[in-house]
């Protein structure tokens, strides 16, 4: 049987939401995997004004997936308090904050709650057991590195996870990504991806990658990891003499930023498991099909889990499934353009895919 069930477990977890702004659906599947690995968040109200949708698809175990979706958005708002309102470079310092987060005592004790069952008990205790120097344990703030214990020197976790999260502002749309997830927006029927899939291959990828000490053989990082960015992966971000953004694998996010219009009509996000079966555009077509029949979003999900999932184990269809579409309340204001962090994209460069 090896990584796969004899049957896939086709059971969903699903959810529905909206707001003023938007409405949103979610649906995440285990399918023929052993394990559920991928973990999401779904805040229309993270503040008055904003909202945070997130897929986070682990690799090596769930509890750094689980662990993006518990802090990353939190890790936002606490960073945007500070910035006097730029949104980007609080979402960009949330990705890298994860990495340092789960170093330490208070990283190992979260981390080993939200693994595996059988180290959840001993996770809690030592919690009960080893308090913080100073402050309230909850603090997300200076406070999180101040627990001590046996586990104080604990470098990060050997487990990672990709990330893709996008946040709408009013009419501002920040999609931010971190591995092979990706988000895409449906702007007049046409699909557009708003994030890169980052795979060691790519040439900018493989050049970091190479400089860090790393190196690439049958499409993986150090013949192990099938991407270039991620969360957590420790083991692969030891050179002491260069930034995390340079090291052989990287949770930098790359960031694009959306001035939502009209012509604009939803997102979907999702894991890998999806964008193997189907392109983007694909996608994008089997959403606009259903929303016709559906009046649940997390309907046209489950559906498209459905789609996806393979007959028989092996190959494509057989990962984990974790999929969520967010849908744009009209009217939206201004003509829609898009800019990178340190480049802009015109329309022309934003093909369909």
């Amino acid at each position: 049987m090896g990584v796969y069930l004899s049957t896939p477990k086709t059971d969903k977890a699903s959810a529905d939401g909206e707001n003023g702004r938007v409405r949103f659906g979610l649906s995440s599947m285990q399918g023929w995997r052993t394990t559920m690995e991928d973990a999401h968040a779904a805040l229309p109200d993270l503040d008055d004004c904003t909202s945070f949708f997130g897929v986070y698809d682990g690799h090596g175990g769930k509890a750094v997936s689980k662990f993006c979706a518990r802090h990353l958005h939190k890790q936002v708002l606490i960073n945007d308090a500070n910035s006097s309102g730029d949104l980007p470079a609080s979402v960009h310092k949330a990705f890298l904050r994860m990495d340092e987060m789960m170093k330490g005592q208070r990283g190992w004790r979260e981390l080993t709650e939200l693994g595996d069952k059988g180290n959840k008990i001993s996770g809690m205790l030592e919690g009960i057991i080893w308090s913080p120097k100073g402050g309230d344990s909850d603090d997300l703030g200076d406070g999180w590195n101040t627990e001590e214990g046996p586990n104080s020197n604990f470098p990060g976790p050997t487990s990672g996870s990709t990330a893709c999260v996008a946040v709408i502002r009013n009419d501002q749309l920040i999609v931010a990504n971190a591995g092979d997830s990706r988000c895409v927006i449906s702007r007049k029927g046409q699909a557009y991806n708003l994030s890169t899939d980052h795979k060691p291959d790519l040439e900018g990828e493989k050049e970091r990658i190479l400089s860090a000490g790393g190196f690439v053989v049958a499409g993986r990082v150090n013949g192990s990891l099938n991407l270039s960015r991620a969360i957590g992966d420790m083991e692969l971000k030891q050179n002491e003499v260069l930034p995390a953004e340079r090291q052989i694998v990287s949770a930098e996010p790359e960031l694009k930023t959306v001035k939502l219009s009209e012509d604009d009509e939803f997102i979907v996000l999702a894991c890998d498991g999806i964008w193997d079966c189907m392109s983007s555009q694909e996608v994008v077509d089997f959403v606009h099909k259903h929303l016709n029949t559906e009046d649940k979003l997390s309907s046209v999900c489950e559906k498209l889990l459905n789609r996806c999932v393979a007959p028989t184990s092996g190959g494509e269809g057989c990962d984990n499934m974790t999929v969520i579409i967010v849908q744009f309340k009209k009217p939206l204001s201004s003509v829609a353009t898009a800019s990178t962090k340190q480049s802009s994209a015109t329309a022309e460069e934003m093909r369909p895919k």
